[in-house]
């Protein structure tokens, strides 16, 4: 049996194929202004690369903040429920999901058949998502994929403000005029992050194993920042950016 799951977000789109329980194509490409209109396409361009025709998919169920753009799904659900059978399908041992994407930051605790059994979503403020680290790169005037490394190459431990990120921004612009090095600051921007997502999951319950997915589970600096705020090793899966897409194609494949 074939499924797909699709995880829409502001940022990217990610699609999966599953037969069987087995990966057979993943997709990740950045959303276009028209979200609807690049779904449409990004779609056809898997069908293309696999050679799986739509008539051959059993179901199709979309998640993520644009999945009411999924004209081809059948089922939508939360970011939540996917990311949670997501997880705990790549390693049964996973009891706290951490997902960090864009827009949004979430804690899960899960069961050992990947329910739900309680959760926290950050999404009120920037401070605790990937838009946050993209601003201070900019305010750094640091790429994007370089502030994570930069952060490990640190000296000393600084603090900025991990409740807002306007008021973090303009601490990081006096911490530039007194000349701190860059390095400091990149880890203390992923320090201030990792705070709050930290806060997240202890509002949960920490349990083992954690799990960290999620876009920002492929920086570095935010890994090595989180794991010392929790004092634990956390899992990270090969492809933490498919982690809901798979949960998605999973629930599909259990209807």
């Amino acid at each position: 049996m074939i499924t797909t799951g699709m995880d829409i977000g502001s940022k990217t789109i990610k699609i999966l194929i599953l037969k069987d329980d087995n990966i057979i194509e993943k997709e990740l490409v950045t959303a276009a202004v028209d979200l609807r209109e690049g779904l449409k396409k990004s779609w056809e361009e898997v069908l293309l690369k696999t050679g799986v025709s739509p008539g051959q998919i059993k179901r199709i169920v979309a998640t993520g903040v644009g999945q009411t753009e999924a004209f081809m799904a059948q089922e939508r659900i939360t970011e939540v429920s996917a990311a949670a059978r997501g997880a705990v399908f790549l390693d049964r041992e996973v009891r706290t999901v951490i997902d960090v994407g864009a827009e949004e930051g979430r804690a899960i605790k899960v069961n050992s058949a990947g329910k739900v059994i309680d959760f926290v979503v950050n999404e009120k403020c920037a401070a605790g998502t990937g838009a946050f680290i993209e601003a201070m790169a900019r305010a750094l005037e640091v790429a994007l994929e370089e502030l994570g490394p930069l952060s490990l190459q640190a000296t000393q431990d600084i603090g900025i403000n991990a409740q807002c990120a306007v008021f973090a921004e303009s601490e990081l612009v006096s911490l530039v005029h007194a000349q701190t090095p860059k390095a400091d600051m990149a880890r203390a921007i992923h320090a201030a992050i990792a705070d709050r997502i930290a806060a997240l999951a202890r509002r949960v319950g920490l349990e083992n194993k954690i799990m960290l997915i999620g876009g920002l589970a492929k920086n570095v600096g935010f890994i090595s920042s989180l794991q010392k705020e929790l004092a634990t090793d956390l899992t990270i899966p090969d492809h933490p950016e498919f982690v809901s897409a798979l949960g998605a194609a999973l629930i599909a494949a259990g209807r």
